[in-house]
């Protein structure tokens, strides 16, 4: 019971007080099911990032730094955020104007088909499972880390952690308790970098200790570690794994079900612009700051193994003991958050989406159908997670691509195409997970060896959308779903308010000049040392200056597309009133 682990108990009493809080609060289903759909953009940010950053960013993502792939990461990175502000305007202000319980409801809309709602129930069911396994995971390994107790008794403390106060208070509870989180773990992963520089004695000394660290050749260069004993032979083939995998998260950023879902929870459209915006900055500058942490921490102790427990390690060991235990309880935090976001879309797929077990009609009995499905969900849960060997990073990414391969292009066509059927909806969804599933299954088994630019979510991928196109050829849409696709692209009128245009256009600006800003401080701080470490000239041409220059420039890029399509979409529907009201006037 030491001061780490009293850290943690306090910060779950903390978290439960709050679920018991907003438990009460709770009235209906739109209370249970999406907090009431009155969130401001501060509460959205906090869920939408903290839903994302689990474990698998401070724990399995930094221990894959610290193996020797940080900057890798970034090139990842630099690609998955674009999602944020992608899914935004092209997607979630649409789901969030359906006023959909859940987004399998949207599509049940959308497509005029129940079928439509069962099966995108299933998949979230099946998709964030395997990813509320690997959170609960690598909770547990941090408490068993923490508290030095058998990892099935942390695993228990764990699942109590999370389940007791998303049982009761719901998505309310959820979108509280994620922002308290995301404040917790965002400000104590920036004040903990210096300390994890320490080894180096100051920023400049520890890149160049890096730059030629021998146990490690290549631990920061943009590619990482390559050759015999690393993951990929090159870095060309390094580039093309991350750049795939960064494809694959920014359409998991725009469409999964516990991404799109807090859009449900949204004042208004503009709080769902903001919010993208807001979130993929801070986890562009989230990940900046922990890949260069876990990589320093090599040079404190290279010999920490699994890679997974590299910033528990570090908590205990390189910071002041505050410091450290709010670190840890940050992580522990962010753990905790995005397990409440999975058990609750678990729930309530299950509940409103396959077993139809939750009405609008009877609240109160929807309301404890709902919590008795979400029990036996994370009773499964710690099932699988006791059996399972953990693999907290590459369980992740797997569940993560499912929802890339199967929901990806089916969301997108949704809005953007009247042509689209729900058979071939069906048909794509299915066989886009399906395939990703089976191709992963064999190239696991042995059975097949897949190139890097094959990944399953790429095979998935395409052959859903061969089926959308082929399918949608040879059958017809709906009239209800082709009339309630012209009902989505109605703007409605409140949202058309020229002080709220102006408040959102803010936020693009400040998402471009702040990628300009990250680009230059990457290759002050990052690529010219690196040059100078190892005696070369500084070339912005070099990998390093690419990478430094790339990241910040996609920073920048998506905030200049949230700030066209603002002002396409909100700017000139409101001049557009403005003239009409003009013309009124002058006939009357």
């Amino acid at each position: 019971m030491n001061i780490y682990f009293w850290g943690l108990l306090v910060s779950l009493a903390v978290y439960l007080l709050i679920g018991n809080y907003a438990g009460r609060k709770v009235q209906g289903l739109d209370d249970y099911f999406v907090a009431g759909r009155r969130a401001p953009t501060l509460l959205i940010v906090g869920t939408l990032v903290a839903s994302f950053l689990s474990t698998n960013a401070f724990l399995a993502e930094t221990g894959f730094a610290y193996d020797g792939y940080a900057f890798l990461m970034l090139a990842l990175v630099g690609v998955n955020t674009s999602g944020y502000v992608i899914g935004a305007v092209f997607f979630g202000r649409f789901v969030r104007r359906s006023r959909a319980l859940t987004i399998p409801e949207f599509f049940a809309k959308r497509f005029d088909s129940r079928a439509m709602q069962v099966l995108a129930g299933i998949t979230t069911v099946i998709g964030l499972t395997a990813y509320l396994l690997a959170v609960t995971q690598g909770g547990s390994i941090l408490i068993a880390d923490v508290a030095g107790i058998p990892t099935g008794v942390a695993l228990i403390l764990m699942w109590l952690g999370y389940m007791v106060f998303t049982l009761y208070s719901g998505s309310r509870g959820v979108v509280l308790t994620d922002t308290l989180m995301f404040l917790l773990f965002t400000l104590v992963s920036i004040l903990a970098l210096p300390y994890l520089f320490g080894e180096g004695g100051s920023w400049q000394s520890t890149l160049t200790a890096l730059a030629s660290y021998e146990a490690k050749p290549g631990i920061i260069a943009w590619h990482g570690l390559t050759g015999e004993g690393a993951y990929w032979a090159s870095g060309r083939e390094a580039l093309i794994w991350a750049l795939v995998l960064g494809v694959s998260w920014s359409l998991v950023l725009a469409v999964s079900p516990w991404q799109t879902s807090r859009y449900l929870m949204a004042r208004s459209e503009h709080v769902v612009v903001r919010s993208a915006c807001i979130s993929g900055l801070v986890l562009a500058v989230l990940y900046v700051v922990l890949m260069f942490g876990g990589a320093a921490i090599n040079l404190a102790n290279p010999g920490i193994s699994p890679s997974e427990r590299v910033m528990v390690w570090a908590g205990m060991n390189m910071m002041p003991t505050l410091l450290g235990t709010l670190l840890i309880s940050g992580i522990m935090a962010a753990a905790l958050s995005s397990c409440s976001t999975f058990l609750s879309l678990i729930g309530f797929s299950v509940s409103h989406d396959i077993l139809k077990a939750a009405s609008r009609d009877d609240d109160t009995q929807s309301l404890r159908s709902s919590r008795i499905i979400m029990f036996a969900a994370a009773t499964i849960s710690l099932l699988l997670a006791y059996f399972q060997p953990p693999a907290v990073m590459w369980i992740t990414y797997f569940a993560g691509t499912l929802f890339a391969s199967s929901w990806g292009p089916v969301a997108f066509l949704s809005i953007w195409s009247r042509r689209i059927t729900a058979p071939a909806a069906f048909t794509g969804m299915l066989v886009g997970f399906v395939v990703n599933i089976a191709a992963k299954l064999l190239d696991q088994a042995g059975m097949v060896s897949l190139p890097v630019y094959l990944d399953p979510f790429i095979l998935g991928f395409v052959t859903n959308l061969v089926c959308l196109v082929v399918i949608s050829r040879l059958t017809r849409p709906r009239e209800a779903a082709l009339r309630y696709f012209d009902e989505l692209h109605q703007t409605p009128e409140e949202e058309l308010d020229p002080a709220e245009v102006n408040k959102t256009l803010a936020w693009p600006l400040v998402v471009m000049v702040a990628g300009l800003a990250i680009a230059g401080l990457l290759v002050a701080f990052y690529a010219m040392p690196y040059a100078a470490a190892l005696g070369r000239d500084f070339s912005p041409f070099s990998g390093e200056g690419l990478l430094s220059i790339g990241y910040g420039l996609s920073v920048s890029c998506v905030g200049l597309l949230a700030f066209w399509q603002v002002k396409r979409v909100y700017g000139r529907k409101r001049r557009r009133r403005s003239s009409s009201q003009q013309a009124a006037e002058a006939r009357q």
